[in-house]
């Protein structure tokens, strides 16, 4: 997952390299929302399942993804 570069040819921020990391994943899973907390420093999910929603939390984009994945697998 990766962010455009900016301006002028830049690095990408931190913060836009989190933002594109977040749109990955909800590309990846449609429905469920992601994003990361700045003040917790961990990444975030609500996820929809039969049971309703679930929010889930994790401190990478990768095991966000995994938890995403084991959750739905359950249902």
């Amino acid at each position: 997952m990766t962010a455009e570069r900016g301006a002028a040819g830049r690095e990408p921020t931190p913060a836009a390299l989190r933002a594109a990391t977040a749109r990955g994943l909800q590309e990846q899973f449609p429905g469920v929302r992601v994003w990361y907390g700045e003040a917790t420093g961990s990444w975030w999910a609500m996820v929809q399942v039969r049971s309703g929603p679930r929010l889930l939390e994790a401190p990478t984009p990768q095991e966000l993804r995994d938890e995403i994945m084991s959750l739905r697998s359950r249902g």
